[in-house]
């Protein structure tokens, strides 16, 4: 183990959501004065366009919300998850407290850092709950643990170690297999039956221009979980990788998630399960993008048995492999918040040449940098006076 063996604490990394209707403006609002998502050649203007921009999606947000129930269930499973993986640590004999850090809603990431630093803990962990790396989730929570330390004596002289990503990592793998299995074996024809991964999308840009690993990652994890399920079940079984959740006229990762099961519903397919390899706790692009969106594109195609698999969630599995990765990171080499933040040399976080985006029912809901790719160069036009609000659907 790492030489500063005492107190340890575990920093859980995550979107958030609002819990209740009347929080979806006020976490829009946060999403949107963030400087990361919205560049302005003016900083007064930063605080008014939120506004306006969170008050004109707020009731669309709304209804999406309502249609899970009322709000994100993600801070209540964050926290469901904080705490079996503290008692998972303490009994392996680590003295660990965990704490969770949410990008855009409570608990914020400044509230999880005065508490580690109430208690007294000697060494940090930092894990994101993106298995995937992405310089706009991962990335951008790393990026605001830096401002922080940068501000914060104290804060900066506690070490922290990260795991920057664990798409590969075994325990993780042999967890979403076991979820996915169950669904399979439960269709008529197991061997038949097609596994169809859902990843939230990117823009093509963060790729090719940025040189964001998360595609190559996505791929990789899904090869690997086949592989696992092949070796689990006795069978082989055909499966696609598609991308949801895409924003606007420019190009994302394809395929996308809507036209990747028409297609499988012209091929024929009937029995269908369905994955959200991106996602390890329900919320809304689970509960009401797949379950109700795509669900319902699917049935259309002819897809008669859509199962979806559920998301890890607090499965004992899971929670075990997180386990394992903080014990790994306290005893191997150290990863540093700067080494886990790092960036190509060159990032184009948003394409400055395509301005007019527009907007769905589900942009904002896993990361708001995603959602508002293209939408900096728009304000330029719009504050020049060339860009009409309704080029991007926000009127």
């Amino acid at each position: 183990m790492s030489k500063a063996c005492g107190k340890v604490g575990v920093l859980l990394l995550n979107l958030g959501g609002p819990e209740r209707i009347q929080d979806v403006g006020p976490f829009l609002y946060n999403l949107f004065a963030d400087p990361e998502i919205i560049r302005l050649p003016n900083p007064a203007l930063q605080k008014p366009l939120a506004w306006l921009i969170s008050t004109l999606r707020a009731s669309k947000s709304q209804a999406a919300y309502r249609s899970i129930g009322g709000g994100s269930p993600l801070r209540r499973i964050t926290e469901q998850q904080a705490r079996e993986l503290q008692s998972s640590l303490r009994q392996r004999g680590i003295e660990a407290t965990s704490y969770v850090a949410m990008r855009y809603w409570h608990p914020f990431t400044e509230s999880a850092v005065a508490d580690i630093k109430a208690d007294g803990i000697d060494e940090v962990v930092v894990l994101p709950l993106y298995p995937h790396f992405s310089i706009s989730t991962s990335g951008s929570s790393f990026r605001e643990l830096q401002r922080l330390r940068q501000a914060d004596p104290a804060f900066a002289r506690l070490p922290i170690r990260c795991i920057r990503s664990y798409f590969d990592d075994p325990g993780y793998v042999g967890a979403m297999a076991g979820l996915i299995a169950r669904e399979i074996q439960a269709c008529p024809d197991p061997a038949s039956a097609h596994v169809f991964f859902s990843a939230h999308g990117v823009p093509k840009s963060y790729v090719e221009e940025a040189g964001d690993p998360y595609q190559q990652e996505i791929e990789a994890c899904a090869r690997l979980i086949m592989q696992r399920l092949q070796d689990d079940l006795g069978h082989g079984n055909p499966f696609t990788l598609a991308y949801q959740s895409r924003v606007g006229p420019v190009e994302w990762l394809k395929p996308y998630t809507d036209d990747a099961l028409q297609a499988l519903g012209e091929a024929g397919v009937k029995d269908l399960v369905v994955v959200p390899i991106s996602f390890v706790s329900e919320h809304i692009e689970t509960l009401e993008e797949i379950d109700i969106e795509y669900r319902e594109i699917a049935s259309e195609a002819g897809i008669s048995n859509f199962r979806r698999v559920p998301a890890l969630n607090t499965t004992p599995a899971f929670i075990e492999g997180l386990a394992q990765l903080v014990q790994h990171a306290l005893e191997g080499p150290e990863v540093n918040l700067d080494q886990a933040a790092a960036l190509p040399r060159r990032v184009k976080l948003y394409p400055q040449d395509k301005w007019a985006w527009g907007w769905n029912n589900s942009s904002e809901v896993w990361n708001g940098r995603l959602a508002m790719v293209g939408f900096s160069a728009f304000l330029v036009e719009l504050i020049s006076g060339r860009g009409p609000l309704h080029a991007i659907g926000l009127l």
